[in-house]
């Protein structure tokens, strides 16, 4: 497993993964030529999850050119769901932002509907940090409401260090 640098080779594989029924509530589908500036733009970090050099998932990272800020990881998505995968990728890309990125905080949404994704980010050592009312239009023109969640490096160094 490793959290790579996305190229635009990758575009398809992205645009594969938003595109699906099941991911329209949660994430939008942008085009290639948006992808392609969010692999340009040094405040994004798009990124590939391979598995066995075959991708696996994708994240994108918001916030990365100011380290006075904290990072968002803004949308994430894996090829195969219901595998028990989701956790892990999510562990990959929080070590991924603070030991590469050099985060001092990573922060995430869940739409309140969404109560798999709030599972895993739970799990994973996130901290509930509010709800945001109807705070995002997603895809379909729902407005819906955001769970807010964060980390603070303290907190990621902590499980870290659990995990040896």
């Amino acid at each position: 497993m490793a959290i790579r640098l996305a190229e635009p080779a990758d575009c398809a594989f992205i645009r594969q993964i938003a595109g699906r029924a099941e991911n329209t509530a949660f994430i939008s589908d942008d085009n290639e030529q948006v992808l392609r500036s969010y692999i340009a733009a040094p405040e994004f970090s798009l990124v590939i999850w391979d598995l066995d050099g075959v991708p696996a998932g994708f994240a994108l990272f918001h916030g990365c050119h100011d380290a006075a800020m904290p990072i968002e990881l803004r949308r994430l998505a894996i090829d195969v769901t219901d595998g028990g995968q989701g956790g892990h990728f999510v562990r990959e890309l929080t070590d991924f932002a603070f030991e590469q990125l050099g985060a001092h905080k990573l922060w995430l949404d869940a739409a309140s509907f969404n109560k798999r994704a709030q599972k895993v980010y739970d799990r994973a050592g996130f901290t509930r940090e509010g709800l945001l009312r109807q705070h995002w239009r997603n895809p379909k023109g729902d407005y819906v409401d955001l769970v807010m969640f964060g980390m603070l490096r303290d907190e990621w160094q902590a499980l870290v260090s659990a995990r040896l």
